[in-house]
Parts: C-alpha cells; sequence; structure tokens
C-alpha cells in the first residue's frame, strides 16, 4: 500500500465532512456487464501468504471510530460508516500484535476451487467511448516490506486494486495493477493470462499487485532494493463472491449493481454509503511514545506502523489515463 497516501490526509489541520451521498440509499439496481465477470482477473496470492482476503463487513465489526485518538464511536456498521466524517479512522478493539483471527482472516483464504468467503468489490465507470472495470481487493491487515532488517508500512485496512479497460462493446483493451504509491499499465495483449483472463500476482503481505511473478522491485534506500515477492500461490477468482457497483464520476453517484454469495447477499441488505466514505480504514500512525512503533532511520515514512488507507472512491476512478496517477502514465506493451 502507498506509504504516502494517508500522510496527506494527516497533514489535514480541521475537520473534513464526509461525502455526500445522494439519497435513497439502495438506489437504482443495474447489473455489471457480463465482461466484468468473463474476463475478471485470475489473482494469485503469494505461496507464503499469512493475511488473507477479509470481508469489510467483518472487517468493520472489530472497529471503533476514531479522530486523533480519541473515541468518537464504540461501534460501526457499513451502514453507519459515512455516518463519521473523512479525518476519522476505523480503530482495532484488539492490540494488532496479538495476530486476532479477524486480521490473519484465514477464513478468507481461497480453497482449490479459487473460491475465497470475502467478497471482492468489483465497480463499473462508463465513460466517454470505453469502460473501466475496477476490482478491489481488501485485507484486514497489510504486512510491510524489509528495509535495513527491519519492518516497515504495516497496517491495519489494506485496499489494493486492478482495473480493465474495454471498449464501449467489451473488448479488453488495457489492464492497470495497484502497487504501493503507483502501479503499472499494460496493453491486454502484454499480459499473461488464463483463458481471456488477466493473471494478477498479490504480493506477500504487502498485496500489491503485478503482472509477473518473481521478486519486484519497489525502491532503493541506502544501498539497498525494497522488495515484493509474487508467485503463484492460492489462486482467487473474485467472480465467485463480490458486491457489484456501478460508478458515475460526473454526478459522484453509486448504484447497486448486485452481487455474487456472500457478497451478493449482505449487499442487498446494505446501503451503497459505504463507499462515499473518505476516512480510513485502519488505526491511525501510532506515535513515536507507543512501544510498538518505531522509524528506521527516524524517517517517518518507514515507521513499523503507518496509518489505515482509504477506500475505493478515493483512487481516481474517474481517470481519463490508465494509471492512478494520470501524469506521465505510460502503457507498456511487453511484460
Amino acid at each position: 500500500m502507498p506509504l504516502s497516501l494517508v500522510w496527506a490526509a494527516l497533514a489535514l489541520v480541521s475537520v473534513v465532512p464526509a461525502l455526500a451521498a445522494p439519497t435513497g440509499n439502495l438506489v437504482k439496481r443495474a447489473t455489471l456487464p457480463a465482461y466484468a465477470l468473463t474476463y475478471a482477473p485470475y489473482t494469485y496470492l503469494q505461496s507464503g501468504e499469512g493475511w488473507f482476503p477479509s470481508d469489510v463487513a467483518t472487517h468493520v465489526k472489530h472497529m471503533s471510530v476514531e479522530y486523533n485518538f480519541k473515541n468518537v464511536s464504540t461501534s460501526v456498521s457499513l451502514k453507519t460508516l459515512n455516518t463519521f466524517n473523512s479525518s476519522t479512522f476505523l480503530t482495532s478493539y484488539d492490540n494488532v500484535e496479538t495476530n486476532p483471527a479477524w486480521l490473519t482472516s484465514t477464513y478468507g483464504k481461497p480453497n482449490a476451487k479459487g473460491y475465497s468467503a470475502a467478497p471482492a468489490t468489483i465497480i463499473a465507470v462508463e465513460k466517454n467511448g470505453f469502460v473501466d472495470v475496477f476490482y478491489f481487493y481488501f485485507y484486514s491487515y497489510n504486512h510491510g516490506s524489509l528495509v535495513l532488517g527491519s519492518r516497515v508500512d504495516n497496517h491495519v485496512g489494506d485496499w489494493e486494486h486492478s482495473m480493465i479497460r474495454f471498449s464501449t462493446a467489451g473488448v479488453p483493451q488495457n489492464v492497470y495493477y495497484s502497487a504501493h504509491s503507483g502501479g503499472t499499465a499494460y496493453t491486454y495483449a502484454a499480459v499473461q493470462k488464463v483463458g481471456v483472463r488477466p493473471v494478477v500476482y498479490s504480493a506477500a503481505g504487502s498485496h500489491a499487485n503485478y503482472a509477473t511473478a518473481g521478486t519486484q522491485k519497489i525502491y532503493p534506500i541506502v544501498g539497498n532494493i525494497v522488495t515484493d515477492t509474487t508467485d503463484a500461490g492460492p489462486y482467487w477468482d473474485v467472480a465467485q463472491n463480490y458486491r457489484g457497483y456501478n460508478y458515475d464520476p460526473a454526478s459522484n453517484t453509486v448504484t447497486n449493481a448486485g452481487g455474487a454469495d456472500i457478497g451478493g447477499t449482505e449487499q442487498a441488505t446494505e446501503t451503497v454509503d459505504w463507499l462515499y466514505w473518505s476516512g480510513m480504514w485502519g488505526d491511525e500512525q501510532y506515535p513515536d511514545s507507543d512501544k510498538r512503533q518505531s522509524c528506521t532511520l527516524g524517517i517517518n515514512d518507514l515507521c513499523h506502523y503507518q496509518s489505515g488507507p482509504t477506500g475505493p472512491l478515493t483512487k481516481n476512478l474517474g481517470r481519463t489515463a490508465v494509471c492512478q496517477k494520470e501524469d506521465g502514465c505510460t502503457v507498456k506493451t511487453k511484460l
């Protein structure tokens, strides 16, 4: 996950109101386009993964809401989430260093057929001449990278995504893989596929997405290269269990598009409002006074614990370029 995403949020000097949501809650239903599932990513978790996909509805049951380390509410649900402002943090009831069961989410480990009990979140965004389908993967914990022998960038809550850009006729054109503070875009023709489905490799612990297996270079620091590791471990078929939505960036409107399995059942009783919440999905970065905290070389971005991330609607779903960060976006034609 990005080391800098929440840093910008922490720089706010005042409490920002929650994002406005359309009235009506359970808004008009429309199904996802069939090609969103036909071409859904063929996702491999890393074989040594210890923090598995999580259900957002389960995650929030283990959270209170805090602002500036002070309690705002002792309970929260997906229905109430967007009643809290965007400067608040979902905060674990448990000490994360005890590795509670909900944090590791072994219930979400995919079985031999690729089924995970943790629903993915699929959001289709129709634009001028093309359709972007975003596949969001949620984990209750991000186990960070090793930097100079210390583990950095651990945080509660972890949102990652891949995106496939389709023509309006449903022909896949490009694939985007989110990773840490950025990501990589490719032509659809360039990426590995199982059948017609693009392969996504999720890195161990960090869950960053890559188009290839192996050692992935993240960034250099003090003569060392920080890396992620990917391989063809457990296969996760997000099309088997998901919440589905359509999103209109011009009006900032989410509509319920139905889901499948647990995601579909839960979604039928939920509002869409939780997606509008732009607060943080995990604990605020622990202060230096907290005995659990340490910062490599005294650098804030290299602290053992970072703040939790923001949710799907903050990931530039209205983008014109394939990349989340549009400036300088290059679409690669080979791996």
